[in-house]
C-alpha cells in the first residue's frame, strides 16, 4: 500500500513509520505525498484516535531531506517543494487528532520539522535533533523557522537555525522540544502507553482540548477564552459529559461512547 511508510492499528492507535532505513529515512517527494496519504486515512477512520509516528531502524527518526533530490531543484522548483512540505505538516498539525512524535535517532531538516508539526514528542536518549539547513545554504523550508521559535526561546532557535547546531535529547528536554525521554528500548512502548492513556478518555474533549490549545498560536488570550467557553459548552452537552460525571459520583470506570 506504501512504498516509503509501514502503517498498522493497535486497537484505536495508529502507528505511522517512516521506512526508508538505508536512506536514514530521509523525506523525498515520494514520501512526503505519502504522509499526506496516511495522514488523511487516519483522519476519516473514526476507529483510530491517537496517530503515533516514528523511524524505521536505529539510527534515525528523520535524518532530513533527499539531498540528491534537493540539489536538482532551482528557485521554482524550491519553493514549490517548501510549499508541499508546509502543508502536509499543516495537515499533520491539524489533524484533530493527537499526534506523537517517537523520535528515536536523527531528527534533523525536515525531520526536525516533522517532529515539531506533531502535538506531543517522546525521544530517546539517543535522539538528536537540529535545524542543519544553513550548511547546505539554505533555512529550514517545512516551517521549522516559525515551528521552533514558537516552541522554545525565540533567541535560541534562532541560535540553532543560525549555527544549526544539533540538540541531544538531554538539552531538548530541558529547552521543552520534547515532553519526555526514555531508553531506547522503551520508546515504542512508552509512546503507546502515553497514546493509550489519552485513548482511553472522552474523545470529544480530547479533540476540543486539542482545538483550543493549538488556537493559541493564532488568537489573542480574550479571543482564545471565547472559544474555550464555547468548546466548554460543547462538552457539557454531550453524552460523554453525562457518562464522565455519573461515573465520577457513581464511583466506577467512565465508558466513554465519544458521542
Amino acid at each position: 500500500m506504501y512504498e516509503n511508510l509501514l502503517f498498522e492499528k493497535r486497537g484505536n492507535v495508529a502507528l505511522v513509520t517512516i521506512n526508508r532505513p538505508e536512506k536514514l529515512n530521509a523525506l523525498n517527494d515520494a514520501t512526503i505525498t505519502e504522509l499526506e496519504k496516511v495522514f488523511t486515512e487516519i483522519k476519516t477512520d473514526d476507529e483510530i484516535y491517537v496517530a503515533i509516528i516514528t523511524g524505521a531502524g536505529e539510527k534515525a527518526f528523520v535524518a532530513g531531506a533527499d539531498i540528491k533530490e534537493l540539489n536538482q531543484m532551482n528557485v521554482v522548483s524550491g519553493e514549490a517543494m517548501s510549499v508541499k512540505g508546509q502543508k502536509v505538516f499543516d495537515q499533520i498539525e491539524n489533524l484533530g487528532k493527537p499526534v506523537i512524535a517517537a523520535v528515536n535517532g536523527y531528527a534533523l531538516g525536515g525531520g526536525c520539522e516533522l517532529a515539531m508539526a506533531c502535538h506531543i514528542r517522546v525521544a530517546s536518549a539517543k535522539a538528536k535533533f537540529g535545524q542543519p539547513e544553513v550548511n547546505l545554504g539554505i533555512i529550514p523550508g517545512y516551517g521549522g523557522t516559525q515551528r521552533l521559535a514558537r516552541l522554545i526561546n525565540p533567541g535560541r532557535a534562532l541560535e540553532y537555525i543560525l549555527t544549526g547546531d544539533m540538540i541531544d535529547a538531554t538539552e531538548a528536554l530541558q529547552i521543552g522540544l520534547v515532553n519526555h525521554v526514555y531508553e531506547p528500548e522503551e520508546l515504542t512502548d512508552k509512546a503507546f502507553e502515553l497514546a493509550n492513556k489519552i485513548a482511553s478518555k472522552g474523545q470529544i474533549a480530547v479533540r476540543m482540548a486539542l482545538k483550543t490549545v493549538l488556537a493559541t498560536k493564532e488568537t489573542s488570550q480574550s479571543e482564545g477564552q471565547k472559544l474555550e467557553a464555547a468548546l466548554f459548552g460543547v462538552c457539557i452537552g454531550s453524552e460523554d459529559f453525562k457518562e464522565g460525571t455519573s461515573a465520577f459520583l457513581e464511583k466506577r470506570k467512565p465508558e466513554f461512547k465519544n458521542k
